[in-house]
């Protein structure tokens, strides 16, 4: 049903109705605060990860115990 779901056209027409809702000088403001939020989110994905990484390193596994320990 929806294999071509985003065509050239598709395209072109969303974005004339973003144009004509938003006008041609708030676009490229949206546009580039869209970038910063990218930028900071991605920042702060990266530096996620980077502590995930490094608090695995620092935390010691304990020991798992199995199921036929107790009996």
């Amino acid at each position: 049903m929806l294999r071509n779901g985003l065509e050239p056209w598709h395209v072109i027409v969303l974005v004339g109705v973003l144009v004509l809702l938003f006008g041609g000088k708030r676009l490229p403001e949206a546009a580039r605060g869209l970038g910063r939020s990218m930028r900071i989110f991605k920042s702060e994905v990266d530096s996620m990860k980077s502590d995930a990484d490094g608090v695995a390193d620092d935390v010691a596994v304990p020991p798992t115990v199995s199921r036929d320990a107790g009996r």
